[in-house]
């Protein structure tokens, strides 16, 4: 890869897909490709979280106030919206006749009966006893054909400092976290009653793995990690505060049994287009890990974007060319001030035979509006979840209210 090629790409897609958007068609704020409109499905029910849509059109919404099951006609606003369970946490999937959902602290599911909207049995515990943790608490997970369950496990800290996120402290190395925390972590999810012991550390040197994925089409496991913070205020002799809100990339990558993608030893400089030592780790803003030690992602995003979903699109609605392509959810940036914060968008990244085909284009764009004193928490949406409905429809939700889009593409 050359040095200088990832930012002129990550500049000159920003400005071309930016040139090609159109007003949505209900408004509601939101720029979508020529040809696509969105409906709001739900006004807003809490913080909303990640979503799924059932083969007859069902949508399960996660949040921090629980649960809630919504069914409507004709991929309409729902008639019926119901919450349900005690579960208060991100991840919400189904798998065969199972709701699957996730808290901080473990994996559980619901029995589906066939018509029935809401689960009427108790929850089932799948993994639980996973630490309470600050910092990247959310068990995000995807689940293979065959009902093998990944769990993302994020680690509690930035760096993994001798004193985490202090100025001047260095990395503790071997970095001890990495043993229980900063991976993926395989279990069977279709067995009961599990502890974190019964699982096993399938990929390790990711910092925080929220926007996971399973891909049918390829038989593998893809992430998008959420990259590294502070490098201005932590290290303040090598980078600027504009070196900590552009540099560290949000890296995607192909998750393989085995894998360590770097964390907290080094980070993707979007500046560089290479993989850099940390600070903390004795780097310098320059020196280069050894070659071949950890892979270069498939794609390096923007800093501080908050990659939060990924999906590998399989629908029939959407034009060919986003076949097997892959939408990603940002949620938004909070540690790129003085500069602007950024992210709050959903881009697509062309795909072929697992790989990067071209590059990244937003794909729904407006939804932070006008945030006033340049705080995340002005946002008026977060985009975080990501689903296709039967009709091949992606469904979008939300963190701040809890509201959900439909977009369709309606010219033919």
């Amino acid at each position: 890869m050359r040095k200088t090629s990832l930012a002129q790409v990550v500049s000159v897609v920003v400005l071309s897909a930016a040139a090609g958007m159109a007003l949505a068609a209900d408004d509601d704020g939101l720029t979508l490709p020529s040809g696509f409109s969105a409906t709001v499905v739900q006004e807003g029910l809490g913080t909303g979280r990640h979503l799924v849509v059932a083969a007859n059109g069902d949508i399960y919404l996660a949040g921090s106030k629980g649960l809630v099951a919504m069914r409507a006609a004709n991929g309409g606003k729902p008639e019926i919206e119901t919450p349900f369970g005690d579960v208060k946490g991100t991840e919400v999937r189904l798998f065969k006749s199972w709701l699957y959902a996730s808290d901080d602290v473990g994996v559980y599911r619901y029995a589906l009966k066939t018509g029935v909207l809401v689960p009427t049995g108790a929850r089932e515990t799948v993994v639980a006893g996973f630490p309470q943790e600050r910092q990247h608490a959310d068990k995000t997970f995807a689940l293979d054909p065959k009902g093998t369950l990944y769990i993302n496990v994020g680690a509690p800290s930035n760096s993994c400092q001798e004193k985490d996120r202090q100025e001047g402290s260095m990395g503790k190395n071997p970095c001890p976290l990495l043993e229980k925390y900063g991976g993926v972590w395989v279990f069977d999810g279709t067995k009961l009653n599990q502890t974190p012991a019964d699982g096993r550390r399938f990929a390790t040197g990711m910092r925080n793995s929220v926007a996971i994925e399973w891909n049918v089409g390829e038989n593998a496991l893809f992430a998008v990690i959420h990259g590294r913070d502070s490098i201005d205020t932590l290290f303040p002799t090598l980078y600027t505060a504009e070196d900590n809100a552009t540099r560290q990339g949000e890296e995607f990558h192909r998750i393989v049994d085995g894998g360590n993608y770097g964390w907290p030893y080094t980070f993707f400089d979007t500046k560089l287009g290479a993989r850099v030592v940390a600070p903390e780790y004795g780097g310098d803003a320059k020196k280069t890990p050894e070659a071949g030690k950890y892979p270069d992602p498939l794609v390096a995003f923007p800093a501080h974007w908050a990659p939060n979903d990924l999906l590998f699109y399989a629908g029939k609605n959407f034009p060919a060319r986003y076949q097997n392509g892959a939408f990603i959810a940002f949620h938004g940036s909070w540690n790129r001030a003085p500069e602007p914060q950024a992210g709050y968008k959903v881009v697509f990244q062309p795909m072929k035979d697992g790989k990067p085909d071209g590059a990244f284009e937003v794909f729904a764009d407006g939804f932070a509006g006008e945030m006033k004193d340049n705080s995340p928490a002005n946002a008026r949406y977060r985009p975080v979840g990501l689903a296709v409905g039967p009709d091949g429809s992606l469904y979008v939700s939300d963190s701040q209210k809890g509201r959900v889009w439909r977009i369709s593409y309606t010219s033919k």
